[in-house]
């Protein structure tokens, strides 16, 4: 047993030192400056030269030198920028085009919207006009009914939710003819109005949200 964990003990000794030595390699390797172009990797100290060529101004040199080197870092700055104004760019296109695309998905999803409300509101006018139908043929003497006061809240509830929701009947009786909110189906004589007023409403119109749902159906003085 003790000479198995005295294997071990020189296997993990032998790893360790091969991992510092690989370590040590590769951070001999990174403290070489480099100088980047073209995809390529040339040490620093290989790129210039540190002291001026035989028969030249050792301060002339150094100033040609470092100012190669300000042209050099300007370049890269001015790379830098154009990269980073393109990307800004980029990115603000990208910004417009989500904000319109969300516009134009909730101006869709208005329009489905309105859609099915105008679509439900039109299925749900019938049943407002047999409402007003039967309430109308009740007697008199049977108006303090229970029945028909019932009949008469429910709807009055339906009447009352439906202006919530922006359902409003069309005047139409004593108002000037508008074909676009009515529609003549007749025309009749009429001494107290004047010509071009509507006489008499057959069906009642409504509008929802200010467009017309279904137009007055009316007749008109001659």
């Amino acid at each position: 047993m003790a000479d198995q964990e005295k294997e071990i003990l020189e296997e993990e000794t032998v790893e360790t030192a091969e991992e510092t030595q690989a370590a040590e390699t590769v951070e001999e390797s990174t403290e070489e400056a480099v100088d980047k172009k073209d995809g390529e990797t040339v040490p620093e100290e290989e790129a210039e030269e540190e002291t001026a060529p035989e028969g030249e101004d050792p301060k002339s040199w150094a100033e040609k030198r470092a100012a190669k080197k300000q042209a050099k870092q300007d370049k890269k700055a001015d790379a830098a920028k154009e990269r980073i104004t393109e990307l800004e760019d980029r990115v603000k296109r990208q910004l417009a085009e989500f904000e319109n695309f969300r516009n134009r998905s909730e101006k869709e999803k208005q329009a489905m919207f309105e859609t099915g409300a105008r679509s439900v509101i039109e299925k749900i006018l019938p049943v407002i006009d047999n409402f007003e139908r039967g309430l109308a043929t009740v007697p008199p003497e049977q108006q303090g009914d229970a029945f028909v006061e019932g009949m008469s809240k429910v709807y009055k509830q339906m009447m009352a939710e439906l202006e919530n929701i922006g359902v409003k009947p069309i005047e139409a009786v004593g108002c000037e003819f508008d074909p676009n909110l009515h529609n003549a189906v007749m025309q009749v004589e009429n001494e107290e109005l004047e010509s071009g007023t509507v006489a008499q409403e057959l069906q009642k119109g409504y509008t929802y949200r200010d467009t017309v749902v279904r137009h007055s159906m009316v007749s008109v003085v001659s």
